[in-house]
């Protein structure tokens, strides 16, 4: 690698870790402690025992309230290094987690770590091709085996009406990015709608309000697909139920 490489590497991580460091400062980690003490104790071979000796050997802790991330780390097999954080994002947004978090720590990676974008590509058409576990926690799948698990996922076939309701992923990942760049936009103009000249009050009035037109465009068209996606939600989580009672390592 080269500097730049190093240096790019350097900067996730260390923004990675203020990040857990200021979630921890309004949780009581010792709950999750001691979550991570009971998943020591499940069979070996099962997910949440993986997920407890993952944290150990990275001498880390579970994240209040991100339990599901070091869940995808283990089930997923990403290391938890800088690389392997934004490949994880990629999966997953191909994956269909259009999480503002998910979709802003991808971007972040993506302009750091040019000499992956390949990489990230095929992660993402990884993703798409996977059985979906945005909605995944480790109270339902600690029990389960992990490689039949990741086996499960990624040899998963999509059924006809899965494959319709893909087809709305373009159309929700660039609502989240009308409502990110029509707010960036925004941002960016402020300033100059507080100036005494006229050319920059006209100047910037005008993109503010395309700006603003454009994320609550973005916002509207999230809110029509969440309401379709919860339409979808009941049959999805049944067929998912099902299919744990088949792997799943509970008496």
């Amino acid at each position: 690698m080269n500097i730049l490489q190093i240096i790019a590497r350097g900067i996730i991580k260390k923004s990675f870790n203020l990040s857990v460091w200021t979630i921890e400062q309004f949780h009581d980690t010792q709950i999750y402690e001691q979550k991570k003490r009971e998943l020591v104790n499940l069979p070996e071979g099962t997910l949440g025992q993986d997920i407890a000796k993952c944290l150990e050997e990275n001498k880390l802790r579970l994240v209040p309230n991100y339990e599901s991330h070091d869940l995808k780390h283990v089930l997923l097999d990403f290391k938890m290094t800088p690389v392997d954080e934004i490949r994880m994002q990629a999966f997953m947004l191909g994956n269909g987690n259009y999480s503002v978090p998910s979709i802003m720590i991808f971007i972040f990676g993506f302009m750091l770590l040019p000499d992956l974008w390949k990489t990230f590509y095929f992660d993402f058409k990884n993703g798409s091709k996977s059985k979906p576990i945005k909605t995944w926690s480790i109270e339902d799948y600690a029990h389960c085996q992990t490689l039949t698990l990741r086996e499960y996922v990624m040899n998963y076939s999509k059924s006809e009406s899965q494959k319709e309701f893909d087809m709305k992923t373009i159309l929700k990942i660039s609502s989240y990015l009308a409502v990110i760049l029509g707010t960036f936009g925004m941002i960016f103009c402020l300033p100059f709608l507080f100036s005494a000249n006229m050319l920059d009050l006209v100047g910037a009035g005008f993109p503010f309000v395309g700006g603003a037109i454009i994320a609550s465009g973005g916002l509207i068209s999230l809110s029509n697909l969440t309401k379709y996606q919860r339409k979808l939600q009941p049959e999805i989580e049944q067929k998912i139920e099902c299919n744990v009672n088949v792997i799943s390592t509970k008496p």
